[in-house]
């Protein structure tokens, strides 16, 4: 196969499977809510002509909100291109370097050589660790991976309790059955700090998920000097190739059955849910009537159906058209975030019940995460997901929607099963497989 020499000739075309990058070439990271002056900003340095030079990062679920301290590092939004990036595409790999420099931005040629220079001394070092691992010396213990993953939970402290959870949720349901309120559905989100006997390694938990979470997305996102954002979704926001773009509707949620035939009835019963249908609804109409607003034409198939995971299923469907233009995509972005799975609808309404009624900041879970590229972008919702921090564990975050016709304590339990999905994993070892990709990981 012929490689690319970064001007567009003969570059790859095939679909990037996964990637990993070290270090940025360029980052763009502010505390006023992600505008269309950002989007132009990161395009600069994008280009249809090398479709492999993207922009990684995140976007908060609420701009407006104050960022806490946990999640200053990565600001109202945080987006960098890696200055050192392995790809894996479909039969292939690369392994590439980008250089960055604007004198515009007080961002010379210099200083990008010499930051490149820096990174390339840190991999360097890790190289020597993987020609030992190679000549059988180990560099993973069996302790040094029970850091990352097998250590028991000492401790689970959620916000709100589920004595303040029921307040919340009788509280909601007060609103949405009041004749003069506007308010369909809202999802309230629950944090839970976990703390384990030493540190929690992102890049172990990253490996987990990968073999946990089939038909997902797994990312990991880590600022200088901060905390790692992880997590395991299966909801796509969207995914945009030229004018070609196409969503999800992801809502509603059961466990799967230990069975065939108990994953059956839990199937069923998910899909006869007056309550389930209300709330899946809500979040496909939202979907498809954003997408109609800047596409031709809008096709929803499947309309209902039921999306089985590992340990969970939901109700879904999927929706795809074609932009009117390619600048469309900054506003597909800011009118689809955050959709009703994730916040509720009306948007405003529920984002303000959400403010007056959460006591921590979601950051940058329920928001967008995922890539911008020349003539193409991707985006999931970062949901199932959790920030882990040096010395303090992870916060783990789960949220459910709450429409008329639901139980606090259902709903409870629904948070229980998913933030499951993270905390069992902690108590997992990694993989065999997995210790080369255990140097996942983006900075």
């Amino acid at each position: 196969m012929e490689i690319g020499n970064g001007n567009g000739d003969n570059c790859f075309t095939h679909n990037l499977v996964g990637t990993a990058g070290v270090g940025s070439a360029v980052f763009f990271q502010q505390l006023h809510p992600f505008s269309y002056h950002d989007w132009r900003s990161i395009k600069r340095f994008l280009s249809a002509k090398c479709p492999l030079i993207r922009a990684y990062g995140a976007i908060r679920f609420d701009a407006t909100a104050n960022i806490s301290p946990e999640w200053k590092a990565f600001g109202s939004f945080y987006f960098m291109v890696p200055q050192v990036e392995f790809d894996e595409l479909e039969g292939s790999s690369m392994l590439a370097i980008t250089i960055a420099w604007d004198n515009a931005l007080s961002w010379t040629w210099d200083e990008a050589i010499h930051s490149l220079e820096t990174t390339m001394q840190q991999i360097a070092s890790v190289v020597v660790k993987l020609k030992k691992e190679a000549s059988g010396e180990p560099i993973l213990s069996k302790t040094h991976v029970k850091e990352a993953s097998g250590e028991p939970i000492l401790s689970k402290t959620h916000v709100p309790n589920k004595t303040h959870w029921d307040l919340a949720v009788e509280k909601a349901l007060q609103e949405i059955n009041t004749s003069s309120s506007q308010l369909v559905k809202v999802v309230l989100a629950r944090s839970s700090r976990i703390l384990t006997a030493t540190n929690i390694d992102p890049i172990a938990w990253l490996a987990c998920l990968q073999v946990e979470g089939e038909d997902a997305y797994q990312f990991c996102l880590q600022p200088p000097n901060g905390p790692a954002f992880v997590g395991n979704t299966p909801e796509r926001l969207f995914h945009r190739k030229w004018l070609s773009i196409s969503s999800e509707a992801l809502a509603a949620t059961r466990a799967r059955g230990e069975s065939s035939d108990l994953d059956l009835q839990l199937e069923n019963d998910l899909l006869s849910s007056p309550k389930d249908h209300l709330e899946f609804t809500v979040v496909r109409e939202n979907i498809q009537n954003k997408l109609e607003s800047v596409c031709e034409r809008v096709v929803v198939e499947p309309k209902k159906t039921v999306r089985k995971l590992r340990r969970i299923q939901h109700l879904y469907a999927q929706l795809s058209g074609n932009l009117r233009r390619e600048d469309d995509e900054f506003e597909i972005l800011s009118s689809l975030h955050p959709t009703p799975a994730v916040c509720g609808l009306p948007r405003e309404a529920a984002r303000l019940f959400i403010s007056e009624t959460e006591m921590f900041d979601r950051g940058m879970y329920g928001g967008p995460v995922g890539w911008f590229g020349g003539g193409e972008s991707e985006f999931a919702v970062g949901i199932r997901s959790a920030l882990v921090e040096k010395d303090s564990g992870a916060l783990v975050y789960a949220g459910t929607g709450i429409v008329e016709g639901s139980n606090p304590s259902s709903e409870w339990d629904e948070l229980e099963l998913k933030t499951c999905q993270c905390t069992k994993l902690l108590q997992l070892e990694v993989p065999k497989q997995s210790k080369v990709e255990i140097l996942e990981i983006i900075y």
